[in-house]
């Protein structure tokens, strides 16, 4: 643990002196109209700010501590039951913590990479370090957020936490695929690394842009743009996370897979998993969770959530069904294993759909991930050759990448889908041409997958020259439960 401590110092002081590449802009001008009235300025700033509506926030905050029930237990259950018994604690342990040790990273420096103003690739961390400037508890002031309608805004602290909950998940996504072998300090250092360099900028070119209300006339559209992520200036849709949090996250664990290495026995011995009551259970939570996830980015409790929710529920039961009609038919028997990763490959394929495409889309969309991702942790996963413990590629960015390319064929309104303002001064939705949309979503898996790809190596490299990846063969073969924990998932 001496070693993590070093490590995340340095890492630490990486990011405050590469923040200031961030930071090459200088301070906003200072007030022109300085020498008007004073009181005339402050009623019109008044009259102006939009306030919270409580139906907003109420949503915000419901839909936070959903994403947060995702992790810890669902996905800690999911994952912990599809290892072995000796494993089962280390995956909990592993889950648990990441969770916590990103969610603090967020707090401190990675919010403010992600989403405030920097340049196209990351924010700064000028204005939002530690939160400052976010809140002050004392005067009973707190900043508010852009949504996606002009004059209706949330707390900031309140997209604070709900984007921490998607960081936190996206990197415990990545642990499945290195299971049952990795060392927990290294795992821990891996994922410092990642968070900062690969989650953090590719979350800011998706997401980040100044919001509907800086678009205050059509001469000022350009402007804001150019102020938005890279990915959110090509035109990229992702409404909760396809890109950002699924694809990112599948390649990460593709890589660490191959790094690692396989597990002992693996292709000689059978490693069934030993639970899969707790799976289902894990399933099961995560279907209700991601009604947060998806339908909570919308920021809003309107259509747009209404719609995000309704696609959720429904591409998911439609994965369900076409993943296990096709054990059925390609492996004989149709199995509860099965169906859990249908309900989990359909989740994620209408992630970035959620609330950009109709209903027409969510069947599509559910249904062709249910047997794509059948062939992604099974013929796909052989040509591969990693050991990819509990298939993260094969569900995470092959469901990711279906969905963010149908995204841009069924966010069509010529196939049901709403259209995306691409004016947001007149707020009027648009759609150039599937074609177009379908190439711009292409571009974005591509960079996400460079980007992520990228990273992970040398994020692994790093960690196994210092540290080291792996445990050695007799604590491997004893268990990471008593051999990295001291302890046991169960007594018998």
């Amino acid at each position: 643990m001496k070693k993590f401590c070093a490590f995340l110092a340095l890492v630490l002081s990486l990011v405050f002196a590469g923040a200031t590449l961030a930071q090459d802009k200088p301070a906003a001008a200072s007030d022109k109209s300085a020498d008007k009235p004073a009181a005339v300025e402050v009623k019109k700033e008044e009259a102006k700010k939009p306030e919270p509506n409580k139906g907003d926030v109420s949503w915000m905050l419901v839909s936070t501590a959903f994403v947060l029930m995702m992790s810890v237990p669902a996905l800690a259950l999911f994952y912990g039951g599809m290892v072995r018994s000796k494993n089962m604690l280390s995956m909990l342990m592993q889950v648990f913590v990441v969770f916590s040790l990103v969610t603090v990273l967020w707090c401190i420096y990675g919010y403010s990479l992600a989403f405030t103003e920097g340049n196209a690739f990351f924010g700064s961390l000028k204005d939002r370090l530690f939160l400052s400037g976010a809140l002050d508890a004392g005067k009973g002031e707190f900043a508010t957020a852009a949504t996606f309608s002009k004059g209706v805004v949330i707390p900031e602290i309140v997209f604070v936490v709900f984007q921490a909950t998607f960081a936190a998940i996206t990197c415990c996504l990545i642990l499945g695929a290195f299971a049952e072998r990795a060392k927990f300090s290294a795992v821990l250092v891996f994922i410092v690394l990642w968070f900062t360099f690969a989650y953090t900028p590719v979350a800011h070119m998706v997401w980040f842009w100044m919001g509907p209300d800086a678009y205050t006339s059509a001469k000022v559209v350009d402007e804001m743009n150019a102020k938005a992520g890279w990915l959110w200036q090509m035109g990229a849709l992702d409404f909760a996370g396809g890109t950002v949090v699924h694809i990112n996250a599948g390649i990460a664990g593709l890589v660490g897979a191959y790094l690692v290495g396989k597990r002992i026995g693996f292709g000689r011995e059978a490693m069934p998993a030993h639970n899969l009551p707790l799976t289902m259970i894990g399933a099961s939570l995560l279907w209700m969770g991601w009604f947060g996830f998806n339908a909570g980015s919308a920021l809003e409790a309107g259509n747009s959530a209404a719609l995000a929710f309704l696609n959720t529920y429904l591409a998911t039961a439609c994965a369900v069904l076409s993943w296990s009609l096709g054990e059925a038919v390609f492996k004989g028997k149709p199995t509860m294993l099965g169906a859990a990763s249908g309900a989990v490959a359909g989740l994620v394929a209408i992630t970035p759909a959620a609330g950009n495409v109709g209903v027409p889309g969510a069947f599509v969309i559910g249904i062709a991930a249910g047997l794509v991702c059948l062939w992604g942790v099974s013929g796909l996963k052989k040509l591969l050759g990693a050991d990819d413990s509990l298939d993260v590629f094969g569900v995470h960015a092959v469901g990711g990448i279906l969905g963010a390319l149908l995204t841009g064929v069924f966010n069509s309104p010529d196939l049901g889908g709403p259209g995306f303002p691409n004016n947001w001064f007149e707020m009027k939705p648009g759609f150039e041409s599937i074609g177009a949309q379908l190439w711009i979503q292409a571009k974005a898996v591509g960079v996400t997958v460079l980007w992520s790809g990228i990273v992970a190596l040398v994020a692994y490299k790093l960690v196994d020259l210092t540290i080291g990846l792996r445990v050695s063969e007799e604590e491997e073969r004893e268990g990471l439960d008593t051999a990295a924990h001291g302890e046991a998932a169960y007594r018998m």
